[in-house]
């Protein structure tokens, strides 16, 4: 799969980015005056950036355990051969499951699942468990979530060189 968009992001395109991801809701009008741009420009650009793929979609941030909803959990999975979760089952099999991450490593699976209660996450992990051995670490609080996409600097912090481990 090919993430490269059909030119690379410029400032305003990410200036763009910035503003929708703190609100989705602003118009045209709203969303130009923020980066300088007419409504025509910024709706051109927007267009671009859906079209492109790099803007997927517009939704509304919800707090679970406020909707009622209160548990969370991640789940670390070792899915058996030919029972594996992502190809024995489909999305409407877990409506507890929100998140799902293919892993390289010891587990070959990560999910997210948010339950109505402890009892409720016991039998979604009972099902869950049918595909695999289950490491679970339950969500005692969330401290940060949702950071935002936002432009990476090249100038980044490289590993160090790992000397003693050369094979000459």
């Amino acid at each position: 799969m090919d993430f490269r968009s059909e030119r690379t992001l410029d400032q305003i395109d990410w200036s763009i980015l910035r503003e929708l991801q703190a609100d989705a809701r602003l118009s045209y009008s709203q969303l130009g005056k923020r980066v300088n741009l007419s409504p025509p420009a910024v709706a051109e650009r927007v267009r671009r950036l859906e079209r492109t793929g790099v803007i997927t979609g517009y939704r509304a941030t919800v707090s679970a355990p406020r909707a009622g909803i209160p548990v969370s959990a991640f789940v670390e999975m070792d899915c058996e051969p030919g029972r594996c979760l992502l190809s024995t089952s489909e999305v409407g099999d877990y409506p507890e499951i929100v998140e799902i991450h293919r892993l390289t490593g010891a587990h070959c699976v990560m999910l997210k699942v948010r339950a109505l209660s402890l009892e409720h996450l016991e039998g979604a992990l009972e099902r869950i468990g049918q595909h695999g051995k289950t490491r679970v670490s339950v969500v005692l609080s969330t401290q940060f979530e949702g950071r935002p996409v936002e432009a990476q600097s090249h100038d980044f912090t490289r590993a160090s060189r790992s000397d003693g481990w050369s094979t000459s």
